[in-house]
């Protein structure tokens, strides 16, 4: 008899990937989709399942927002979301229809900060927040073990940092607060504002220090509103050469001396790279496993 294989889905607004393993660690296979429209889909990610698997437990690693809370007629759905097509998506409930499994739903940067809590950069902190800058700007915080969650899902990229005054003209790009920090420091807002990515502007542009500036304000209000030990920022804009070591440096000076020492402050990369999330799906996956 064969072994019994969990499922992990990572579903983001431009491609999805599916996996099966053995553990969060042992994976099987592995299989990338584009997200179209619902229908089309999720009946191609059952397809697959059904071909590699199919598995006795699936978790799922959502772009959001979503619904977190189990007691909510909701649960498990994506909620209104600029994704044309996925607004009250029942994501959850399609999976577990449709193989009759345990499925774990989460957002996508909870399950990414859930494997670097557990298989990566966190491995033997207290607690740690993930943070994703690319598309979107988006948080999760780990301590001791667990996930937060509150009313919804923490959304640190709807906190507004402090503009200085020689920067008020750009409005922002976020449809809903505007200069948000993901309205001034996402991909899309560097784009709209600048016309390149980050990466490309050349190495003295004042977008650097603007961009670094801004993420460095969140990383400080992250040390002093949850006072997470570790913050691991992941994300196509923190490829860009130089930026983690601007950030982590204005995030110093932010704190003035007042934290303690930098061994219970840090500011990292990914250890796991961009195999995070889909970790992070199949350690909600294995939580629910078959015996």
């Amino acid at each position: 008899m064969g072994k019994t294989l969990i499922g992990g889905i990572e579903a983001g607004g431009t491609k999805i990937v599916l996996t099966v393993a053995e553990s969060p660690t042992e994976i099987v296979a592995t299989h990338t989709i584009p997200t179209r429209e619902p229908d089309e889909t999720l009946a191609t990610a059952r397809n697959w399942f059904e071909e590699h698997g199919p598995p006795c437990a699936i978790g799922i690693a959502s772009f959001g927002p979503v619904e977190l809370d189990p007691a909510a007629p909701l649960w498990g759905h994506i909620l209104e979301t600029p994704k044309a097509g996925w607004s009250r998506c029942d994501l959850a409930g399609y999976f577990s229809r449709a193989f009759c499994v345990p499925v774990g739903f989460d957002t996508d940067v909870n399950a990414a900060a859930l494997g670097e809590y557990r298989h990566g950069a966190g491995q033997g902190a207290a607690s740690l927040t993930y943070v994703t800058v690319g598309t979107g700007i988006g948080g999760g915080t780990v301590i001791d073990g667990r996930l937060v969650h509150g009313a919804r899902h923490p959304e640190l990229g709807h906190i507004y940092p402090r503009r200085g005054i020689q920067d008020r003209d750009f409005p922002g790009v976020c449809r809903f607060h505007g200069d948000c920090l993901e309205g001034l420091a996402s991909g899309p807002a560097i784009s709209a504002r600048w016309g390149a990515t980050l990466s490309d502007l050349p190495d003295d542009h004042e977008a650097h220090g603007l961009v670094a500036g801004y993420l460095a304000q969140m990383c400080h209000t992250v040390h002093a509103s949850i006072a997470a030990q570790l913050i691991v920022l992941g994300g196509g804009v923190m490829n860009t050469p130089g930026l983690m070591n601007r950030i982590a440096q204005k995030a110093q000076a932010l704190g003035a001396g007042y934290f303690p020492g930098a061994a219970d402050h840090r500011i990292v990369a990914p250890s796991l790279g961009d195999r995070a999330g889909i970790t992070g799906a199949l350690l909600l996956a294995e939580n629910g496993r078959c015996a």
